[in-house]
């Protein structure tokens, strides 16, 4: 059974898919998102090594209340698809478990997911991050082609996707660029929701308790009108939004 390392994992119930779910968070990650909330999940040496035979023994004992409540097995990060071979064993057993499962990408990596993953895969949260590919690269530290490959490899396939969408003022808050975004993402046909996610800063105790300075901590929060605007741009494009 293939082994990997786990920074962290809960039950939530929210974004990370439908129902109630059991969250996987995997250690390590290629990209360094201005906004990220788990500095702490970005390096793999962070994680604990186990393996999926043991995770999946632990998530065992509560399949019977997750498939109740609609939920099933999100597994996010860092980045799930840095270790890929770990998150397709997590998947498949999961699916043996009749668990729904979702995996939360930025899409980066997106060319390690093999056929058998994603054959495992309910549904894909996909981080589109910019449009605009400098801006993309300012903000993540990382290229935008992969990702909006794998979002076209996932149409082609008829993978469900949820787009995620961090509204950063001054960096992705550009209307020409989020409805050219947005016209992507209607052409794409497999989107079911847009979920346009307002930039907070919860995670800035992590940063101070690393020593690591928050890029952002002078960057302002959107107000209720600028996402509601940014909500709207997808709308326009006959997409569900929240």
């Amino acid at each position: 059974m293939s082994s990997g390392r786990v920074h962290s994992w809960d039950l939530s119930t929210g974004v990370d898919g439908p129902g109630t779910r059991c969250v996987v968070f995997l250690a390590g990650c290629p990209l360094r998102c201005l906004y990220c909330q788990n500095p702490d999940t970005w390096h793999m040496r962070d994680g604990t090594g186990t393996t999926a035979a043991q995770l999946l023994a632990t998530i065992e004992g509560f399949a019977s209340f997750l498939r109740t409540a609609g939920g099933g097995l999100t597994v996010s990060g860092g980045e799930p698809l840095l270790q890929p071979a770990f998150t397709r064993a997590l998947f498949t057993g999961a699916r043996d478990l009749g668990l729904h499962t979702a995996l939360d990408t930025s899409g980066a990596l997106g060319a390690r997911a093999d056929d058998r993953l994603l054959d495992a895969t309910s549904l894909v949260l996909l981080d589109i991050k910019c449009w605009d590919p400098a801006g993309y690269r300012r903000l993540t530290g990382g290229q935008l082609q992969p990702t909006l490959d794998f979002a076209r490899r996932l149409a082609s396939r008829g993978t469900p996707v949820w787009l995620r969408y961090v509204l950063v003022p001054g960096h992705n808050d550009h209307l020409a660029d989020v409805e050219a975004l947005a016209g992507f993402t209607a052409g794409l046909g497999n989107v079911e929701r847009v979920d346009v996610l307002p930039l907070h800063k919860l995670g800035m105790p992590k940063y101070d308790r690393l020593g690591i300075a928050f890029p952002l901590r002078d960057t302002p929060t959107p107000d209720a009108g600028l996402t509601e605007r940014i909500r709207g741009v997808f709308r326009g494009h006959g997409l569900r939004t929240s």
